[in-house]
């Protein structure tokens, strides 16, 4: 038979439905599913069990990348900046050319219920929006209507204090056109991260062709000069930041203390944000993360700054117990509004 002749021997099982459900369902005996709900318009509703969170393997999405997305946070059982995530979510799509199959305030309410069903009340919520499935062409055309998907993710997170290390990623960036869109494709983002890692760093940090910052793989970046200046790259090339928007105007209560000088989003070269005081990521998984130490250098004196955790209390504070337009409470209980 020769060397291989165990490789003929091999018989893979053939499952009937209940079978393979069984099978996937094995995975998660006896472990809190970190997932406790997800909504597919596959099937028009929740599912609560993890073995049945999937998506079709012909979804325009899965096999063509042709799907945008966004996040919200959970915190005390409030959504953080739904509305300023969805309304990004939803210009995303419009430039993917991806039309949602249900209206805007249907697409909320899912998410709110999605929510209220799984029962957790810190972590996150993630959702997509492809192109449906369809078949396995690089044309949606034969996708007849777009997929909604939405999952809860149980995540018990916290307020970052401690600083991190980063590099300049040497992974060319997106084209504006595809940076400035949420979508799914984020090849050079997991790329720039493995970088980072195997240099012993957290991060990394885009530099486009112009020299100026551009992002983290998955966040913005800002930065307080020496004279003070709390400065973030313009967003015209980059991902509009729903935290780093925020974070600009929530900045403007010190300017009024008289910690900070000044708040904007302008061009910053490589050379100005390797002389800065002070360095921080932010999104909304962090929301603020100081970074100390840029390609082996310290940041300022390559300790966490004082304006940087200022800033980012202010951000927790904001997520914690900041005004309704920016929390959205999850009704929980039977007969609470939404």
């Amino acid at each position: 038979m020769g060397e291989n002749s165990s490789a003929f021997d091999v018989r893979v099982p053939v499952y009937t439905s209940e079978e393979l459900l069984e099978k996937s369902q094995e995975k998660w005996k006896g472990r809190k599913p970190p997932y406790p709900a997800m909504y597919s318009s596959i099937f028009g509703g929740i599912t609560l069990d993890p073995a049945l969170m999937t998506i079709p393997i012909d979804d325009h999405m899965v096999h063509r990348g042709h799907g945008v997305f966004d996040t919200a946070m959970l915190l005390d059982g409030h959504l953080y900046e739904l509305d300023a995530h969805l309304d990004r979510f939803l210009w995303s799509s419009a430039n993917a050319k991806i039309f949602p199959p249900l209206p805007r305030e249907t697409l909320r309410t899912i998410l709110i219920q999605m929510t209220a069903a799984s029962k957790c009340k810190k972590g996150s919520i993630r959702y997509w929006l492809s192109a449906g499935p369809g078949d396995f062409l690089l044309s949606p055309a034969g996708c007849p209507e777009a997929a909604f998907y939405a999952v809860v993710i149980d995540d018990d997170y916290s307020q970052r204090k401690e600083g991190v290390k980063v590099i300049t990623s040497t992974i060319p960036m997106k084209p504006p056109q595809f940076a400035t869109v949420k979508n799914v494709n984020y090849l050079p983002n997991v790329l720039s991260v493995m970088e980072a890692e195997q240099h012993g760093a957290f991060s990394s940090v885009w530099v486009d062709k112009e020299g100026y910052i551009a992002e983290g793989p998955n966040v913005n970046v800002a930065f307080i000069s020496k004279a003070k200046e709390l400065l973030l790259p313009s967003f015209d090339k980059i991902l509009s930041g729903c935290t780093a928007k925020r974070l600009l105007s929530l900045a403007s209560q010190l300017v009024e203390k008289g910690l900070l000088q000044s708040v904007r989003a302008t061009n910053i070269t490589l050379e100005q944000a390797k002389d800065s005081a002070e360095m921080m990521y932010v999104g909304s998984g962090l929301p603020l993360l100081p970074i100390i130490e840029w390609d082996g250098q310290p940041i300022g004196d390559g300790r966490v700054g004082e304006l940087t955790l200022a800033l980012s209390d202010l951000l927790w504070e904001d997520m914690k117990a900041g005004p309704g337009s920016q929390r959205v409470r999850v009704p929980y209980e039977e007969g609470d509004a939404i």
